[in-house]
């Protein structure tokens, strides 16, 4: 007589970007059969893509510092930090043959700055493991029998599986798959769902046509903005459209807010943050005998290019001949956002499943079994580390609440 062996608990993982791929390595060696989709012809293509200009994996400072960099959805974010610190996570890259070091800013990086090297080791892990890959593979919601649906190469594709961890991502970079066509699946089954908006995200603004023709990608470095009592330094980047890089994105969520609530938001453009205003007071009004405005700045204060231009194109030319409203401007310039850029063009966004909607696993509490994680929660966080943070530690918490489920089940 044949014995059969027992059925392996099936968790079915959709998305396979650093959350699915996190949930995934929660459960190998469970005793669980894991399979992972993807609607891209291969995974990690956001992750890789992020990794481009240097893997920035999470970030060093305080553990309280990094925290408030959640915002309004720390207390929603706290427990899976905390579950998977940054220092946790930097001691499971090690495990995987990758060794990273902390830069100046304390953001933490892979000791060669790239993802393919760490995506590859992890995959390799993953497969080594058991981990089953399906790629181009889309997925269209349930069947009435309740079996999962996908789409892949035209044709239909069913699979059943006894728990799923959904990690689809938000509705930024769609080309490298985060589309948000989840949305209308969950909102059929009653999810709620806060709607989906650029963050970390360049911003509009009306440059005159000369501005544009000369400008346009020129860095404005050195500098601070300062908004609504929020003061960052940085550097920001003259666009075709208005303004994007790392300052602006500091600055976006408050930015985007603004606008969403007035119609516009105004910041101010510290051009010279560390000279006092006395200081820049003094040199405006230096005598610059028969040189230009422009020559006296650079002779004077070292502004040049770019920065003395982004003044005459704010202030126009009677303001950028007024010593008084010049010295003000150059400590802070009011810069005015008309709209934000498309979500399809932010580095990620804001909005998703409502924590309300799940319990403490992340299940949601509508749909037994459905476990959800990474961007398409609702939560944002600025660059720096932080956006990656929350998905791995997001995707654990899920692998570990589809785990949870198995006894409940069994």
């Amino acid at each position: 007589m044949l014995i059969e062996p027992p059925k392996l608990f099936s968790i079915a993982i959709i998305g396979a970007g650093p959350a699915g791929l996190m949930a995934a390595e929660v459960l190998l060696n469970k005793n669980v059969r894991i399979d992972v989709y993807d609607s891209m012809p291969s995974v990690g293509r956001k992750f890789l893509m992020a990794g481009k200009g240097g893997m920035n994996i999470t970030h060093a400072e305080p553990f309280a510092d990094f925290l408030s960099r959640y915002g309004a959805h720390r207390n929603n974010l706290e427990p899976l930090l905390k579950a998977f610190t940054p220092s946790e996570l930097r001691d499971w890259i090690h495990t995987l043959g990758i060794q990273t070091f902390v830069g100046t800013s304390g953001r933490v990086f892979p000791s060669d700055m790239k993802a393919a090297p760490l995506l590859r080791a992890w995959l390799h892990r993953l497969r080594e493991g058991g981990v089953n890959f399906h790629v181009r593979h889309r997925w269209r919601g349930w069947n009435d029998d309740g079996s999962l649906y996908f789409q892949s190469a035209q044709e239909e594709y069913s699979a059943n599986s006894d728990a799923v961890i959904l990690a689809l991502g938000g509705g930024s970079w769609p080309q490298l798959g985060s589309d948000a066509q989840w949305i209308p699946l969950l909102q059929q089954r009653g999810i709620e769902i806060a709607p989906l908006q650029p963050s970390n995200c360049g911003f509009n603004i009306a440059w005159s046509d000369h501005f544009k023709k000369r400008f346009v990608g020129e860095p404005i470095k050195s500098v601070s903005a300062t908004f609504n009592g929020i003061r960052k330094k940085g550097e920001l980047v003259i666009t075709e459209y208005g303004v994007e890089g790392g300052l602006i994105y500091a600055l976006s969520t408050a930015l985007r807010d603004e606008i969403k609530s007035k119609g516009s938001a105004t910041f101010f453009l510290d051009l010279l943050p560390d000279w006092d205003e006395q200081r820049v007071r003094g040199e405006v009004f230096h005598p610059r005998g028969s040189r230009s405005v422009s020559s006296h700045l650079q002779s004077r204060l070292k502004l040049r290019g770019a920065k003395t231009n982004l003044l005459r194109e704010v202030l126009g030319v009677e303001g950028f001949a007024n010593p008084t409203l010049l010295a003000a401007s150059i400590k802070a310039l009011p810069l005015t956002l008309t709209s934000s850029r498309p979500l399809s063009e932010a580095i990620s966004s804001a909005g998703g499943i409502k924590f309300e909607a799940m319990n403490e696993h992340l299940m949601l509490r509508k749909l037994p079994g459905v476990f959800c994680a990474g961007e398409m929660l609702d939560w944002e966080a600025p660059t720096g580390g932080y956006l990656l943070s929350a998905c791995f530690a997001s995707g654990k918490a899920a692998g570990e609440g589809a785990l949870s489920w198995q006894f409940n089940c069994t």
